[in-house]
């Protein structure tokens, strides 16, 4: 079973090659793909195969799926730029035959308003036009979004736009189990797996964190706008403050708060925020 894994050069690519090790599947049956083949260096020394090939190079996507019964699509990280970027990917793994492409979207890709779902609701067409056997693992928010910033969040309280909007976030370490879950067991073709895990408020993140520093952090909600101009202030790009803001606004409105498929996938309850905090700290 040849199983290609992209964005291996990446934090969640690299985290579903490790799962698939561990579940058996042999080393020279894992196809790790990335732009930078030195950064896979150590992979290859385990018996993976590595394989270069760019989002944006047709011919390179062409010779790294040959031959590959499953692909795990890594979704890219160049927002705006992605539909064509993904398109490439899903006409190479049609050329190649794959078996079944597995890609990793965003929650309620297909009835979400955050700016961020709609290169997404894109892609996960482009799949369902190409006619391949798919599973969308549509994942809710990283939990490392929240727990990396606790040197601020100790410093300055938690800032956002969410209200009382609920979050299922979840570690990328649960999110790479789960896909590699779908890779090497049956029952996921043609599913939309809703990924995500115990749902929390911004309030009771500020709590959390409270309660295990022994220093009050509370959160300060404000309006989108407000938000965006504060993420401005404090350094970050002002598309990309604003990317951040509108997934607030999302949070807001439930549009990242989803069910239990995560929990099913792995067969136990996925990481809690309490439990990632305690790890962050």
């Amino acid at each position: 079973m040849s199983i290609v894994v992209t964005g291996a050069t990446g934090q969640l690519g690299r985290l579903i090659i490790e799962s698939l090790l561990r579940r058996g599947v042999s080393a020279d049956q894992i196809v790790a793909v990335g732009r930078d083949i030195d950064r896979l260096a150590d992979l290859a020394q385990r018996g993976v195969v590595t394989q270069r090939a760019d989002y944006d190079d047709a011919e390179s996507l062409q010779a790294a799926f040959a031959g590959a019964e499953k692909l795990m699509f890594v979704s890219g990280s160049e927002v705006g730029r992605r539909v064509v970027q993904h398109g490439n990917v899903v006409t190479a793994a049609n050329e190649a035959g794959v078996g079944l492409i597995v890609y990793t979207s965003i929650a309620k890709a297909d009835t979400s308003s955050l700016v961020l779902a709609a290169e997404h609701k894109a892609t996960e067409q482009l799949i369902l036009d190409s006619g391949l056997p798919y599973a969308f693992l549509r994942n809710s928010w990283y939990l490392e979004n929240y727990t990396a910033q606790l040197p601020t969040y100790l410093q300055h309280g938690v800032a956002g736009a969410a209200g009382d909007g609920r979050v299922s976030a979840a570690t990328r370490a649960d999110y790479a189990e789960a896909a590699a879950a779908v890779l090497t067991t049956e029952g996921h073709t043609n599913r939309v797996l809703e990924l995500g895990g115990n749902p929390f408020t911004l309030t009771e993140l500020a709590a959390e964190i409270s309660r295990q520093t022994g220093t009050a952090v509370s959160y300060i909600d404000l309006p989108v706008d407000k938000y965006t101009e504060l993420l401005v202030a404090a350094g970050a790009p002002e598309g990309y403050a604003a990317v951040l803001a509108d997934g607030d606004r999302g949070l807001a409105q439930g549009e990242l708060e989803v069910g239990d498929d995560l929990a099913k996938l792995l067969g136990r309850a996925p990481t809690t925020l309490a439990e990632a905090i305690r790890a962050a700290l």
